[in-house]
């Protein structure tokens, strides 16, 4: 077939094939070849107010099973998802995969069909034949999704590679994609699954491959676990550091193959054969790795768990517990022809969690759309799974699912519209950092770059909507002391020689802190700083704390409440990390350690 008769899509794949052909030729027949260095990044964002609000409403009717006809004359509108049980309230909003008789959707004159899809490759591929279709004037496609439903915190790699081939094939900003809400949120759903060692002593992922989307949020999870801890992180999926953590990237995007990777290499001693890297700097040696762990999410945790002993969860978005909200991610100018359309379908959403967070025949329901919508388990599997469960093998014990969905003062709260913390800024910008930082699997060689925030995300359609309560903003309650340590990371952060004054380049890796914080918003903290040698010692057990003060200083001036900093303390010169004879080691040991309880 003549190259000029092939489609967009067939060209993109054929050119990412030969690159990669020739990269893997380069990888194994260059020993020695300088290559992306593991690198210890900066953590994610946590706050001080928890997202979960309750309204006093009437119970309203539930959904029936038959499809609409009063709104079957109306323009359809698709939006593809994954299985994802945090979307419920949007999906029982619909009464199912199409809009049903009686339900919200149908009170707002919307026509909806909800499309499930698990593989992040075909949602984006579903989108840019909609965008096809709509560039050829077709005012309402039949072919694509107009919008995605993904993790929030996955949306500025999805955003900026789809704004990428937008852009090569209509022109710059010709066609855009953002952010128009959020309709839920993971509540320990997702997570990272490995060892309980790695629990108990972080340091030991040291060499671990873990399974994962790269890019997605499940792999942000584990991100930020390896950053909080201080452990170093390979963007190279083709290398192997054995002082870092280094990913697997799974087959097809797809959360449950980052399950069956697992399951496959424990059980069946399946390894992957990867180039060891030291330094940055290709050794010539090949490793043939088995996979240590997984990044993944219902029902993906629960086929790990079913399948293998001596795991559990890691880490999880209830810990992070604002990191991973259920995003709508929509056509920029279909939706600014629509906006009649995109207001009802979130108006429609918020108001139908509503009632899931306050009647049990509305959960009972909304576990039924869902396993209608995905054709997958059944809808007991999905009540059981929204509200989260514990287990136990061998005596270890784990937990799956977790979920929760929003409201309208949910989301309200959650963009900082009504109490001026805009949490998922905070995600958007820290995961931003980890795309420009890390470089996976050549994102910032195939992608020019990473859409900001302000371009992202539009909240126009959020602000139209009228006739909801917003309610009164929940505030998380930090008068209990917290005795369980979540994570606890070092940071070297400058301050003004012999004062304790932060220097203009320190306010970025503060800032980044703060981050973290606002995902981890639940979490309370201790901060203990630590000095080098030069000077008294008492003179720098004072200064050690005069330092951590600051930084606290610094975070309760960006909005973080004093009531979470359960301990801040000094340590002066007394637990020096290096040797305080080189100029190198006394950078390391003037550091802040922050802890992270719960």
């Amino acid at each position: 077939m003549k190259w000029s008769k092939l489609t967009f899509l067939a060209k993109s794949i054929i050119v990412l094939l030969i690159a990669g052909a020739v990269g893997s030729l380069v990888y194994y027949l260059s020993p020695g070849l300088r290559v992306g260095e593991s690198k210890q990044v900066q953590a994610l964002d946590i706050s001080g107010k928890d997202v979960n609000n309750l309204a006093a409403t009437d119970e309203l009717p539930l959904p029936k099973t038959e499809l609409s006809s009063v709104v079957s004359d109306k323009p359809l509108a698709r939006i593809g998802a994954y299985a994802w049980n945090a979307q419920s309230g949007i999906i029982v909003s619909n009464g199912g995969p199409r809009t049903t008789s009686g339900s919200l959707m149908e009170l707002n004159g919307v026509n909806l069909e909800i499309i499930r899809q698990d593989w992040l490759s075909e949602l984006r591929n579903l989108q840019l034949k909609f965008i096809d279709e709509f560039d050829r004037g077709v005012a309402h496609p039949k072919e694509g999704v107009f919008a995605v439903m993904i993790m929030g915190d996955g949306a500025p790699y999805y955003i900026s590679s789809v704004q990428q081939a937008l852009d090569d094939k209509y022109g710059v900003n010709k066609y855009n994609l953002q952010v128009v809400g959020a309709v839920g949120l993971s509540y320990g759903e997702d997570k990272l699954i490995g060892p309980p060692s790695w629990k108990m002593d972080p340091q030991t992922m040291k060499g671990a491959l873990i399974s994962a989307v790269i890019g997605d949020g499940d792999w942000v999870t584990a991100i930020n676990y390896a950053a909080i801890n201080g452990i170093k992180v390979n963007p190279d999926p083709a290398t192997y550091d054995a002082e870092a953590v280094n990913f697997l990237a799974s087959a097809n995007d797809d959360y449950i193959e980052s399950a069956k990777e697992l399951i496959k290499s424990q059980k069946e001693g399946w390894t992957i054969p990867l180039k060891e890297v030291k330094n940055g700097v290709l050794t010539g040696k090949t490793i043939n790795k088995k996979v240590d762990g997984c990044a993944t999410w219902t029902p993906g945790d629960k086929m790990v768990f079913d399948e293998l002993s001596g795991f559990t969860d890691i880490i999880s978005t209830k810990e992070f517990n604002n990191q991973m909200a259920t995003t709508l991610i929509a056509v920029k100018q279909w939706s600014e022809a629509n906006p009649e359309i995109v207001t009802n379908i979130l108006k429609s959403a918020l108001k139908a969690s509503d009632q899931v967070k306050q009647f049990e025949s509305w959960k009972v329901k909304a576990s039924e759309c869902v396993a209608t919508t995905y054709d997958m388990e059944s809808p007991e599997y999905w009540y059981a799974m929204f509200k989260g469960q514990k287990g136990e093998k061998n005596g270890i014990s784990y937990n799956m699912g977790g979920s929760r969905v929003f409201n309208f003062a949910d989301v309200n709260q959650y963009y900082g519209i009504t109490d001026g913390v805009n949490r998922y800024k905070a995600v958007y910008d820290q995961v931003s950092l980890y795309l420009k930082e890390l470089n996976p699997a050549g994102f910032n060689d195939n992608v020019k770059r990473v859409v900001p925030y302000e371009e992202a995300v539009n909240l126009s359609f959020l602000k139209s909507i009228k006739d909801l309560s917003t309610g009164d903003a929940y505030v998380s309650d930090y008068t209990k002391k917290a005795t369980k340590v979540m994570a606890s990371g070092e940071w070297n952060i400058t301050f003004e020689s012999g004062r304790a004054v932060l220097r203009p380049e320190a306010m970025d890796v503060v800032d980044q802190i703060y981050n973290l914080l606002i995902q981890a918003e639940d979490a309370k903290l201790e901060m203990v700083g630590h000095t080098d040698n030069t000077g008294t010692q008492d003179g720098n057990y004072s200064l050690s704390l005069a330092r951590a003060e600051a930084v606290k200083s610094y975070l309760i001036g960006k909005g973080i409440p004093g009531t979470r900093f359960q301990k801040v303390d000094g340590k002066g010169q007394d637990e020096p990390i290096a040797d305080n004879s080189s100029p190198a080691g006394k950078a390391k040991n003037r550091r802040v350690v922050i802890t992270l309880l719960n």
